[in-house]
């Protein structure tokens, strides 16, 4: 058998496998995500939603009236980094007067700054001491 007979034997046989269709996937003959989420609702005999909260066990129930410590940003949830940037010190480099390659324009001198690592590298949690 020729090279390129079995390649084309081989593409047609892949692309018998792509044949099947999105009906044939996901059947539309499904009960919808409301019924599955009434049904599990009702599963856990309760329809109180402080009741069903403990019973999942996401959040502790409560009235309400509890402070949102945790949920919400502060100034010192903002200050206090979690993953904190490593030091990258930003080198200053000098180019002196010189004249430019063929054209021979002169450049006057300037400096520039780039960074001594190519990026930024983040710590994880507890590898750099607090610097308070």
């Amino acid at each position: 058998m020729h090279p390129l007979q079995i390649t084309l034997l081989v593409a047609s046989i892949n692309l018998l496998g792509c044949a099947s269709t999105k009906d044939t996937v996901l059947p539309h003959d499904g009960p919808t995500m409301l019924t599955i989420y009434q049904s599990h609702m009702s599963a856990l005999g309760s329809q109180d939603p402080l009741a069903l909260r403990a019973t999942l066990g996401t959040r502790p129930a409560g009235d309400g009236t509890e402070g949102l410590a945790g949920y919400s940003r502060d100034a010192f949830n903002e200050l206090d980094v979690t993953f904190p940037r490593l030091p990258n010190p930003i080198l200053v480099m000098y180019v002196y007067p010189h004249l430019a390659a063929e054209e021979r324009v002169p450049i006057p001198g300037y400096a520039t700054t780039f960074p001594l690592y190519p990026r930024v590298e983040y710590a994880l949690p507890g590898e750099v001491p607090d610097r308070r």
